[in-house]
């Protein structure tokens, strides 16, 4: 039950690796990216999904209840530690690549407003009739 329900997660989280270990190079440069820090954009956008949807697998998943009650403060400290982790890797061993800390804030932020969200939002992500923990 428990990788049923975070297997989106855990696959969103896999692309979100691969994208951030892609070289420099390989990521197309667009003017308009740059217009309104657009990357930042990007950033809140991938880690508020893999919020999202952890908070889901933790939520609807019943194996391990201890994981189930925290079901959004357990996937945001995981998030917020993997965009930390990410970023070091960035600029410590990925190729062509540079960490940045409003990278890392971007990808935080990203995260805490799906957590903050998360009422506002079950429907998107397919849980009904079942009511959030507080």
């Amino acid at each position: 039950m428990f990788l049923r329900y975070n297997l989106p997660a855990i696959i969103w989280a896999l692309i979100i690796f691969v994208l951030c270990s892609m070289p420099g190079k390989s990521i197309p440069n667009f003017d308009w990216m740059q217009l309104f820090s657009f990357d930042k954009l990007i950033h809140a956008g991938i880690f508020f999904v893999l919020q999202l949807l952890a908070m889901r697998g933790f939520f609807l998943q019943n194996t391990f209840p201890p994981l189930q009650a925290h079901f959004k403060i357990i996937p945001l400290f995981i998030c917020i530690c993997y965009g930390g982790e990410l970023e070091i890797l960035q600029s410590t061993v990925f190729t062509d690549r540079a960490g940045e800390l409003l990278d890392f804030i971007a990808n935080s932020v990203g995260a805490l407003l799906a957590a903050l969200l998360f009422e506002k939002l079950k429907w998107l992500l397919g849980i009904k009739n079942k009511k959030a923990f507080p």
